[in-house]
């Protein structure tokens, strides 16, 4: 059966990139399908495609997965040897446990941070419920380097699921020079040198379409 992912501009959809990453970091064949967002058309296009008229969604022949989390808990199903959760129980319920808190949380910090690979990089005034956030996620990445640093470079030691659900707010510290230390800086440097974001390229490459409201992230892209 051959996979096709239906997603929104990875450049401005952080929840489109998400699964597109892990297809691509392990190398598994896809079709890809962009229908771009905030035009007329988009909620009836999407909606031929996704059940919840929201990006991204996968078919993989007759099955159908929406919601990120969703498509990558199946495709770390469908793809065993690519090894989504960490083998350990307790190591596997912790990377559960921190996928869905980015699932569901850190909201302050998606509102005020928009994902925007095509802003220059630039700091700016963050709420108190944005710079929380800010000091929870870089308090994830600071403990588990300091817990799995021998065991490869990502979050766990090899890349899963729960580095494709954190690696597009990697790019949000540094779009915004956000302060998170070394840990940050560490993941960040993994996200923009490992393919598929080689030399440095944002994901999308030099040819992504500006959309009007560029500062921040659609809305429309947010599954659910």
């Amino acid at each position: 059966m051959s996979l096709t992912l239906v997603i929104g501009n990875k450049n401005y959809s952080s929840w489109s990139l998400r699964p597109w990453l892990y297809l691509k970091h392990h190398g598994i064949a896809f079709e890809e399908v962009r229908i771009p967002l905030y035009r007329e058309d988009s909620k009836a296009k999407i909606l031929a495609r996704s059940p919840s008229g929201k990006v991204p969604a996968l078919r993989d022949g007759d099955i159908v997965v929406w919601d990120s989390l969703a498509i990558l808990e199946y495709l770390a199903e469908r793809f065993p040897a690519t090894r989504g959760w960490p083998e350990d129980l307790g190591d596997r319920a912790t990377a559960r446990s921190l996928a869905a808190e980015m699932h569901a949380g850190f909201q302050a910090l998606r509102n005020e941070c928009g994902m925007n690979c095509r802003r220059p990089p630039a700091a700016k005034d963050l709420s108190e419920a944005a710079r929380k956030d800010v000091a929870r996620v870089s308090q994830i990445w600071r403990e588990c380097r300091e817990r799995y640093a021998g065991e490869g470079p990502w979050l766990f030691g090899r890349f899963g699921i729960v580095d494709a659900m954190y690696a597009p707010v990697a790019l949000r510290f540094h779009t915004y020079r956000l302060d998170g230390g070394p840990a940050v800086q560490a993941m960040w440097t993994m996200c923009w040198q490992t393919p598929p974001w080689p030399n440095g390229r944002p994901p999308a490459g030099r040819k992504a379409r500006r959309l009007r409201h560029s500062t921040s992230e659609p809305r429309a892209a947010k599954v659910l």
